[in-house]
């Protein structure tokens, strides 16, 4: 019979193992990235931890800087993080927020001005993210009422009244954008997997503060058009589309795929839909299976994509897909009972405290390859290197080892 029963004092020893990096991790943006001089945080510092000053700031790492800082302090329920908390909304209610269009612009340079007004829906979605989670904590109404404009931008300009989903992004103005991509590596997709993952994540938790049935029926519709169009037979997901949702890619992302399945668990448990809990328990469930059975090497460290169309891997860990594989694997392992799943999470993390975790400088390295050797041109610090998917990663194993 399969079991989630696990010893308690194996539980708290992992727990009390990530609840000491989530410190560590906290401690390191505090006493690293702050910019005293031009305010907000550096939008640059390398594997050596030599900040570059005059780097332009993203608005991607700002909104995830906000909901880390305000997520820590509803975690611990104290005010430990007030002070960055209150640095990165301000930073990012002065600097980011456009007061003729709406919306954020994508990036100001180190000095705060606007060099790059395209609006990018993916960031759009991140500061409602970050802006409910503040509210939650400092229940300032700027935020509120920020996050309500957000919303409202989205439904109107971005989602896709004929074909369905959500479109990529726009120019300055709303208005169509040649280049709709996130970064060089991604293709030019006028809808993509990994921007509705992450509406549906800042909706979830827009909602918490927002229960209207507007934001609920959003939730809904982007948790059924998951399991319709983006997860595919074999349990990953695609993840570039046409306008009329042919794919337009043959890459498997394990980290997106395993991050998807327990984010849409989660979206569903927090609109309370029993139905749709019932869909994305078994969507995680096979996710899960695949996951182990495909994406974890030797060491347990997990590989970064794979071709579906040739088979060829991409063996190189990154950072942010270990972390979303913990979370993932346990909350499968408290809907199955399957005690292999928390195992195989412990493993996991083994890996990353033993590769992963920069002992000597502090934070997570961006990659290492399959020997565990880290690619030192990579940031600490830059608009994808943030702490946003390891303390996400931290609380919420935390929360599921003491309350499952």
């Amino acid at each position: 019979m399969l079991t989630k029963t696990i010893a308690p004092e194996k539980q708290q020893a992992f727990s009390k193992e990530m609840e000491a990096e989530l410190v560590n991790i906290l401690q390191y943006w505090t006493n690293h990235a702050v910019d005293e001089e031009h305010g907000g945080f550096f939008g640059k510092i390398d594997n050596n931890n030599t900040v570059h000053k005059r780097a332009p700031k993203n608005a991607i790492l700002s909104s995830r800087l906000l909901w880390t800082f305000a997520k820590a302090c509803n975690f611990y329920e104290d005010r430990s993080y007030d002070g960055p908390c209150l640095r990165a909304f301000e930073y990012l209610y002065d600097n980011f927020k456009d007061p003729y269009y709406g919306g954020l612009y994508w990036e100001v340079d180190f000095e705060g001005q606007p060099v790059d007004k395209r609006k990018q829906v993916y960031a759009q979605a991140f500061a409602i993210y970050a802006l409910s989670e503040y509210y939650k904590y400092s229940k300032n109404p700027d935020a509120a009422v920020w996050a309500n404009n957000l919303f409202d931008l989205i439904e109107t300009y971005s989602r896709d009244q004929k074909t369905g989903g959500y479109w990529e992004a726009f120019n300055e103005k709303w208005g169509p954008s040649e280049d709709m991509r996130l970064s060089e590596k991604d293709l030019n997709a006028p809808k993509t997997a990994n921007t509705h993952l992450h509406i549906l994540e800042a909706y979830t938790t827009y909602y918490e503060v927002n229960r209207s049935k507007r934001v609920r029926d959003a939730i809904q519709y982007l948790i059924e058009l998951f399991l319709k169009e983006f997860f595919d037979g074999n349990n990953h997901l695609k993840l570039f589309f046409s306008k009329d949702w042919k794919s337009l890619s043959h890459e498997i992302s394990y980290g997106h795929d395993i991050e998807a399945a327990w984010l849409l668990l989660v979206a569903a448990r927090t609109i309370e839909d029993d139905d749709l809990i019932e869909s994305t328990e078994e969507c995680l469930k096979e996710v899960a299976k695949t996951f182990i059975n495909e994406a974890l090497d030797k060491d347990f460290g997990v590989i970064n994509a794979k071709d579906a169309e040739t088979n060829k891997t991409d063996p190189d860990r990154h950072w942010w897909a270990q972390a979303e594989a913990i979370v993932g694997l346990l909350y499968n392992w408290t809907i199955t009972n399957d005690s292999n799943y928390f195992r195989i999470s412990e493993q996991i993390w083994a890996f990353i405290a033993t590769f992963i975790i920069d002992r000597k400088n502090g934070e997570w390295f961006f990659r290492v390859d399959r020997a565990g050797t880290p690619y030192g041109s990579e940031n600490k610090i830059g608009p994808w290197k943030c702490p946003y998917h390891n303390t996400r990663a931290l609380m919420e194993a935390i929360d599921l080892l003491k309350h499952g």
